[in-house]
Protein backbone atom coordinates (compact mmCIF):
# COMPACT_ATOMS: atom_id res chain seq x y z
CA UNK A 1 0.00 0.00 0.00
CA UNK A 2 1.46 3.73 -0.97
CA UNK A 3 2.44 5.59 2.21
CA UNK A 4 -0.79 7.71 3.60
CA UNK A 5 -2.97 5.89 0.63
CA UNK A 6 -6.74 6.81 1.62
CA UNK A 7 -5.88 7.36 4.81
CA UNK A 8 -8.54 9.90 5.45
CA UNK A 9 -11.94 9.97 7.06
CA UNK A 10 -15.11 9.85 5.06
CA UNK A 11 -15.42 13.79 3.90
CA UNK A 12 -18.93 15.77 3.42
CA UNK A 13 -21.39 15.97 6.21
CA UNK A 14 -23.38 13.34 4.46
CA UNK A 15 -25.01 10.40 6.41
CA UNK A 16 -21.52 8.36 6.47
CA UNK A 17 -19.26 10.99 7.01
CA UNK A 18 -17.07 11.46 9.60
CA UNK A 19 -18.36 14.55 10.78
CA UNK A 20 -21.68 13.02 11.43
CA UNK A 21 -20.41 10.15 13.11
CA UNK A 22 -17.26 11.06 15.49
CA UNK A 23 -19.23 10.83 18.51
CA UNK A 24 -16.48 8.36 19.87
CA UNK A 25 -13.89 10.71 19.64
CA UNK A 26 -15.89 13.48 20.89
CA UNK A 27 -16.16 11.74 24.03
CA UNK A 28 -11.88 11.65 24.30
CA UNK A 29 -11.92 14.80 23.77
CA UNK A 30 -14.50 15.80 26.63
CA UNK A 31 -12.50 13.05 29.01
CA UNK A 32 -9.38 15.28 28.36
CA UNK A 33 -10.44 18.38 28.82
CA UNK A 34 -8.88 18.88 32.05
CA UNK A 35 -5.58 18.00 31.09
CA UNK A 36 -6.14 20.31 28.01
CA UNK A 37 -7.09 23.05 30.06
CA UNK A 38 -4.62 22.83 32.41
CA UNK A 39 -1.63 22.36 30.09
CA UNK A 40 -2.80 25.84 28.12
CA UNK A 41 -3.12 27.56 31.55
CA UNK A 42 0.52 26.86 32.37
CA UNK A 43 1.21 27.35 28.59
CA UNK A 44 -0.30 31.13 29.34
CA UNK A 45 0.73 32.03 32.66
CA UNK A 46 4.43 31.22 31.80
CA UNK A 47 4.09 33.99 28.73
CA UNK A 48 2.21 36.26 29.51
CA UNK A 49 4.65 38.56 30.59
CA UNK A 50 5.41 39.45 26.82
CA UNK A 51 3.04 41.89 25.53
CA UNK A 52 1.88 40.87 23.26
CA UNK A 53 2.45 37.40 23.75
CA UNK A 54 1.47 34.47 21.14
CA UNK A 55 0.27 31.15 21.83
CA UNK A 56 1.09 28.60 18.71
CA UNK A 57 -0.80 25.63 19.62
CA UNK A 58 -1.15 22.44 16.72
CA UNK A 59 -3.84 19.97 16.37
CA UNK A 60 -2.20 17.05 14.62
CA UNK A 61 -4.85 14.87 12.70
CA UNK A 62 -7.57 17.10 13.39
CA UNK A 63 -10.09 15.28 10.80
CA UNK A 64 -12.71 17.58 9.34
CA UNK A 65 -15.63 17.08 11.94
CA UNK A 66 -17.02 19.31 14.81
CA UNK A 67 -14.18 18.01 17.25
CA UNK A 68 -11.33 20.19 16.00
CA UNK A 69 -13.73 23.01 16.38
CA UNK A 70 -14.69 21.89 20.03
CA UNK A 71 -10.72 21.64 20.55
CA UNK A 72 -10.00 25.51 19.47
CA UNK A 73 -12.51 26.40 21.46
CA UNK A 74 -11.53 24.72 24.82
CA UNK A 75 -7.99 26.19 23.61
CA UNK A 76 -9.71 29.65 24.20
CA UNK A 77 -12.19 28.83 26.83
CA UNK A 78 -8.94 28.19 29.12
CA UNK A 79 -6.96 31.44 28.74
CA UNK A 80 -9.77 33.27 29.06
CA UNK A 81 -10.80 31.23 32.73
CA UNK A 82 -7.26 31.78 33.63
CA UNK A 83 -7.00 35.95 32.60
CA UNK A 84 -10.52 36.16 34.82
CA UNK A 85 -8.68 34.58 37.64
CA UNK A 86 -5.49 35.84 37.26
CA UNK A 87 -6.78 39.42 36.38
CA UNK A 88 -4.16 39.42 33.53
CA UNK A 89 -5.86 41.04 30.04
CA UNK A 90 -6.74 38.07 27.48
CA UNK A 91 -6.90 40.45 24.88
CA UNK A 92 -2.98 41.07 24.96
CA UNK A 93 -2.62 37.84 23.81
CA UNK A 94 -2.94 35.85 20.56
CA UNK A 95 -3.02 32.52 19.68
CA UNK A 96 -2.52 30.57 16.20
CA UNK A 97 -3.82 27.82 15.80
CA UNK A 98 -2.23 24.62 12.93
CA UNK A 99 -5.15 22.41 11.71
CA UNK A 100 -3.02 19.68 10.29
CA UNK A 101 -4.23 16.45 8.90
CA UNK A 102 -3.25 14.92 4.95
CA UNK A 103 -3.73 16.36 1.95
CA UNK A 104 -7.10 14.05 0.80
CA UNK A 105 -8.69 15.38 4.27
CA UNK A 106 -11.73 17.80 3.68
CA UNK A 107 -10.22 21.17 4.83
CA UNK A 108 -12.87 22.78 2.80
CA UNK A 109 -15.70 21.49 4.99
CA UNK A 110 -13.47 22.63 8.03
CA UNK A 111 -12.88 25.70 7.13
CA UNK A 112 -16.66 26.62 6.49
CA UNK A 113 -17.65 25.14 9.98
CA UNK A 114 -15.19 27.78 11.29
CA UNK A 115 -17.44 30.46 10.08
CA UNK A 116 -19.70 29.69 13.33
CA UNK A 117 -16.53 30.48 15.79
CA UNK A 118 -16.06 33.72 14.58
CA UNK A 119 -18.96 34.66 17.05
CA UNK A 120 -16.51 34.23 19.66
CA UNK A 121 -15.62 37.54 19.69
CA UNK A 122 -12.56 39.58 20.86
CA UNK A 123 -12.64 41.77 23.68
CA UNK A 124 -10.92 42.40 27.35
CA UNK A 125 -11.76 38.49 28.19
CA UNK A 126 -10.85 37.23 24.92
CA UNK A 127 -7.91 36.26 23.29
CA UNK A 128 -7.22 36.71 19.19
CA UNK A 129 -7.15 33.82 17.69
CA UNK A 130 -6.11 32.64 13.97
CA UNK A 131 -6.42 29.52 12.36
CA UNK A 132 -4.73 28.08 9.27
CA UNK A 133 -4.38 24.44 7.57
CA UNK A 134 -1.36 22.57 7.30
CA UNK A 135 -1.93 19.58 5.03
CA UNK A 136 0.82 17.02 5.33
CA UNK A 137 1.96 13.69 7.26
CA UNK A 138 2.92 14.59 11.22
CA UNK A 139 5.79 11.77 10.39
CA UNK A 140 7.82 14.75 8.60
CA UNK A 141 8.84 17.89 9.93
CA UNK A 142 5.97 20.32 9.89
CA UNK A 143 7.84 22.86 12.21
CA UNK A 144 11.12 25.03 12.31
CA UNK A 145 12.50 23.87 16.03
CA UNK A 146 11.48 25.39 19.10
CA UNK A 147 8.31 27.07 17.40
CA UNK A 148 5.32 25.35 19.07
CA UNK A 149 3.86 25.28 22.55
CA UNK A 150 1.80 22.57 22.27
CA UNK A 151 0.95 19.82 20.29
CA UNK A 152 -2.43 17.97 20.75
CA UNK A 153 -3.76 14.87 18.69
CA UNK A 154 -6.61 12.75 19.51
CA UNK A 155 -7.36 9.61 18.08
CA UNK A 156 -5.26 9.77 15.25
CA UNK A 157 -1.54 9.00 16.47
CA UNK A 158 -2.26 5.42 16.14
CA UNK A 159 -2.23 5.53 12.50
CA UNK A 160 0.96 4.50 11.14
CA UNK A 161 2.58 6.16 7.77
CA UNK A 162 2.23 2.90 6.09
CA UNK A 163 1.05 -1.26 7.32
CA UNK A 164 5.75 -2.15 8.01
CA UNK A 165 4.93 -5.97 7.37
CA UNK A 166 6.95 -8.73 6.00
CA UNK A 167 5.84 -8.74 2.26
CA UNK A 168 5.11 -12.66 2.56
CA UNK A 169 2.54 -12.61 5.40
CA UNK A 170 0.82 -9.39 3.56
CA UNK A 171 -2.65 -10.11 3.12
CA UNK A 172 -4.53 -8.18 0.21
CA UNK A 173 -5.73 -5.61 2.51
CA UNK A 174 -3.84 -4.19 5.26
CA UNK A 175 -4.59 -1.14 7.78
CA UNK A 176 -1.97 1.20 8.98
CA UNK A 177 -3.15 0.96 12.35
CA UNK A 178 -1.56 -0.12 15.54
CA UNK A 179 -3.17 -0.27 19.20
CA UNK A 180 -0.16 -0.08 21.28
CA UNK A 181 -0.26 -1.02 25.50
CA UNK A 182 0.33 1.38 28.28
CA UNK A 183 3.49 0.15 28.41
CA UNK A 184 4.52 0.23 25.56
CA UNK A 185 3.46 3.96 25.12
CA UNK A 186 5.58 4.55 28.22
CA UNK A 187 8.64 2.64 26.93
CA UNK A 188 8.74 4.75 23.96
CA UNK A 189 8.29 7.84 25.39
CA UNK A 190 11.11 6.85 27.66
CA UNK A 191 13.16 5.62 24.37
CA UNK A 192 12.56 8.95 23.11
CA UNK A 193 13.84 11.20 26.16
CA UNK A 194 12.14 14.36 24.97
CA UNK A 195 9.54 14.77 26.97
CA UNK A 196 8.73 13.90 30.39
CA UNK A 197 4.86 12.22 31.69
CA UNK A 198 2.93 14.74 33.04
CA UNK A 199 -0.02 12.16 33.32
CA UNK A 200 -1.07 8.43 31.48
CA UNK A 201 -4.06 6.75 31.95
CA UNK A 202 -6.99 4.90 30.19
CA UNK A 203 -10.52 5.13 30.13
CA UNK A 204 -13.21 3.04 28.10
CA UNK A 205 -15.69 4.03 25.70
CA UNK A 206 -18.76 2.25 24.56
CA UNK A 207 -18.08 0.55 21.09
CA UNK A 208 -21.63 2.45 20.50
CA UNK A 209 -20.62 6.00 20.27
CA UNK A 210 -24.68 7.41 21.18
CA UNK A 211 -24.39 4.91 24.55
CA UNK A 212 -22.99 6.83 27.06
CA UNK A 213 -24.73 4.64 30.01
CA UNK A 214 -22.97 2.85 33.29
CA UNK A 215 -25.12 -0.22 31.91
CA UNK A 216 -24.15 -3.93 31.27
CA UNK A 217 -26.76 -4.44 29.02
CA UNK A 218 -26.99 -2.93 25.56
CA UNK A 219 -30.87 -2.53 24.97
CA UNK A 220 -31.11 -2.30 21.04
CA UNK A 221 -28.21 -4.57 20.05
CA UNK A 222 -29.53 -3.86 16.52
CA UNK A 223 -29.16 -0.03 16.93
CA UNK A 224 -26.17 -0.36 18.85
CA UNK A 225 -24.56 -2.22 15.76
CA UNK A 226 -25.82 0.20 13.28
CA UNK A 227 -23.88 3.13 15.11
CA UNK A 228 -21.13 0.95 15.48
CA UNK A 229 -21.18 0.88 11.73
CA UNK A 230 -21.32 4.48 10.63
CA UNK A 231 -18.65 5.05 13.29
CA UNK A 232 -15.97 2.75 11.75
CA UNK A 233 -17.42 2.77 8.24
CA UNK A 234 -16.50 6.97 8.68
CA UNK A 235 -12.63 6.03 9.50
CA UNK A 236 -12.51 2.82 6.92
CA UNK A 237 -14.37 3.44 4.16
CA UNK A 238 -11.60 5.37 1.92
CA UNK A 239 -9.15 2.87 2.35
CA UNK A 240 -11.69 0.09 1.75
CA UNK A 241 -12.54 1.81 -0.92
CA UNK A 242 -9.17 2.70 -2.36
CA UNK A 243 -8.15 -0.62 -2.34
CA UNK A 244 -11.17 -2.80 -3.18
CA UNK A 245 -13.32 -0.61 -5.24
CA UNK A 246 -16.82 0.84 -3.82
CA UNK A 247 -19.19 -1.41 -4.71
CA UNK A 248 -18.60 -3.33 -1.83
CA UNK A 249 -18.74 -0.92 0.72
CA UNK A 250 -22.64 -1.18 1.52
CA UNK A 251 -23.34 -4.80 1.39
CA UNK A 252 -19.45 -4.93 3.90
CA UNK A 253 -20.77 -2.48 6.36
CA UNK A 254 -24.51 -4.28 6.80
CA UNK A 255 -22.61 -7.63 7.56
CA UNK A 256 -20.20 -6.07 9.34
CA UNK A 257 -23.13 -4.60 11.94
CA UNK A 258 -24.76 -7.68 11.64
CA UNK A 259 -21.63 -9.22 13.17
CA UNK A 260 -21.73 -6.55 15.90
CA UNK A 261 -25.60 -6.80 16.99
CA UNK A 262 -24.59 -10.79 17.39
CA UNK A 263 -21.76 -10.09 19.99
CA UNK A 264 -23.88 -7.25 21.66
CA UNK A 265 -26.76 -9.61 22.76
CA UNK A 266 -24.42 -11.67 24.16
CA UNK A 267 -22.31 -8.73 25.61
CA UNK A 268 -21.28 -5.69 26.00
CA UNK A 269 -18.43 -4.20 24.73
CA UNK A 270 -15.88 -1.19 25.22
CA UNK A 271 -12.99 0.44 23.45
CA UNK A 272 -9.54 1.35 25.92
CA UNK A 273 -8.61 5.05 25.31
CA UNK A 274 -5.04 5.35 26.48
CA UNK A 275 -4.54 9.54 27.32
CA UNK A 276 -1.22 11.00 27.43
CA UNK A 277 -0.35 15.00 28.62
CA UNK A 278 3.91 15.31 28.17
CA UNK A 279 5.67 18.30 28.87
CA UNK A 280 8.93 18.97 27.95
CA UNK A 281 11.87 19.32 30.36
CA UNK A 282 13.06 22.76 31.17
CA UNK A 283 16.85 22.93 30.89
Amino acid sequence: MKATSGVRMVTGNGENSYSANSRLQEKAILETRTLLRKAIQEIYSSIISAHPSTIVVVDLGCSSGPNTLGFISEVITAIRTYSQNSEDDAATTEVQFFLNDLPGNDFNLLFRSLEHYNSLGGGKEMPSYYVAGLPGSYYRHLFPSESVHLFHSSYSLHWRSKGRVVKEKLDSFNVPYYVPSVKEVKALIKKNSLYDIEHIGVFESNWDPQDDSESDRVLDSAKSAANVAKCIRAVLEPLIVDHFGKEIVEELFVVYASNVAKHLEKAKAKYPIIIVSLKKPMN
